[in-house]
């Protein structure tokens, strides 16, 4: 399994648990969905898995590591293998479109010559190869979040989260993020994990279904 969780619960202020008592597993090449009312802890999850917060109780395994005992090494080498796709993007404004899909690829130690080739290959995958040296505010929001998703796959990374991707999209948009994340999974062999309130109607390929409901987890089959 690349992700186990056993009785796992989950708080911001170590009192109430936002999550309580839930156990699940995603092995490799799952494709996940988790959805669930608002507040009800879809992003928690997905906070706990890159270790934005520690369990309160129970066990979060990712990669075999122990997500409540996790040092700030194994913290930083488990990102690097992760790509995160936010619902407000947090492209850094300051950086064209190019240098924000390099970004990754620098902290992961490529060379100049690797980062501009994969971030030229990325730019043409997500159809914005026009906007190599435009910057975030000149792009729309779809775009900017096609950028955001190109950046997540720039270091082929193992595990894919995705919070609320296409919440905001135009439907052209939101089919090309899905696209993307789609592909990720078959032809990369990429664990895709997505919050979303909306699972897209016609998603031609296996996945799992997960909902929230008074704070566990629980599989749709």
């Amino acid at each position: 399994m690349i992700i186990e969780a056993i009785n796992l619960e989950l708080s911001y202020d170590k009192k109430k648990a936002i999550i309580q008592n839930t156990s699940f597993a995603i092995k490799k090449r799952d494709f996940i969905f988790i959805s669930g009312t608002s507040g009800s802890g879809k992003s928690t999850i997905l906070n706990s898995l890159y270790g934005d917060i520690k369990p309160l109780a129970g066990q979060l395994m990712v990669k075999n590591i122990d997500m409540e005992n996790i040092k700030q090494s194994q913290l930083m080498n488990l990102r690097k293998d992760m790509g995160i796709v936010f619902q407000d993007y947090k492209l850094i404004k300051e950086k064209t479109v190019e240098e924000n899909i390099m970004l990754p690829l620098q902290i992961n130690g490529y060379t100049e010559e690797l980062c501009d080739s994969q971030a030229t290959k990325l730019l043409e995958h997500v159809r914005l190869g026009q906007a190599r040296y435009a910057y975030p505010d000149q792009l729309s929001g779809g775009e900017q979040q096609r950028v955001s998703v190109a950046r997540a796959l720039a270091h082929n990374p193992s595990i894919i989260l995705a919070d609320e991707p296409t919440g905001n999209l135009d439907d052209y948009s939101a089919s090309v993020i899905w696209n993307l994340l789609k592909g990720a999974n078959q032809q990369l062999d990429i664990t895709v994990i997505v919050v979303t309130h909306r699972i897209p109607v016609n998603f031609n390929i296996n996945f799992r279904h997960f909902n929230i409901d008074e704070g566990k987890l629980y599989e749709n089959y």
